[in-house]
């Protein structure tokens, strides 16, 4: 869930299953959960809906018919160690089950829950996203937190743009090369 939508972690444990709207296919923001306290959100704008893709709605169906904590105000991930009262602890989870997950798939480098956040902005930018559209999906209060903080250029879109550059700097020599292929 956090890659396909760029929740913070404090917000993606703070999530409780009336936030989710299923017909609608969105999640509503009302809380975060920071240092063991539930507490705002971060900004006025991360309160406002995320679009969920239609794969992560059937998911969450089926974690919800699944999970014993399906009430209103059950947390969506919800830990069986304190009977549902409170949510799993985010490090946790990503270090007895996320990470060792991630090795077996030969994931080498260490991982934190920032990096599912820096990777769908990164792959939002690689897709072509608009960086409006960019900042509202993740809920940055300007655009320039967006490109400052949050993506890194693609070798192949550093490739492209200089490929770019240097055909308008030498037209003829790249119009012979592209007839050679």
């Amino acid at each position: 869930m956090a890659v396909t939508t760029g929740l913070r972690r404090s917000e993606l444990f703070a999530s409780q299953w009336k936030d989710v709207d299923f017909e609608a296919k969105q999640i509503h923001i009302n809380r975060s959960i920071v240092q063991n306290v539930i507490g705002i959100c971060k900004t006025e704008s991360s309160q406002k809906p995320v679009p969920v893709h239609e794969h992560l709605v059937e998911a969450l169906r089926e974690w919800h018919g699944k999970t014993p904590y399906q009430a209103p105000d059950s947390w969506m991930f919800a830990s069986p160690v304190n009977r549902g009262r409170w949510p799993y602890l985010a490090q946790e989870l990503m270090r007895h089950h996320i990470r060792p997950a991630a090795r077996k798939l030969g994931i080498i480098k260490r991982i934190g829950w920032h990096t599912f956040r820096h990777t769908y902005s990164t792959l939002l930018r690689s897709t072509g996203a608009e960086l409006k559209i960019m900042q509202e999906l993740l809920r940055h209060s300007t655009i320039r937190v967006t490109l400052d903080t949050y993506t890194q250029a693609v070798t192949t879109e550093k490739r492209n743009a200089q490929d770019a550059v240097v055909a308008l700097l030498f037209p003829q020599k790249t119009q012979r090369q592209s007839n050679m292929a």
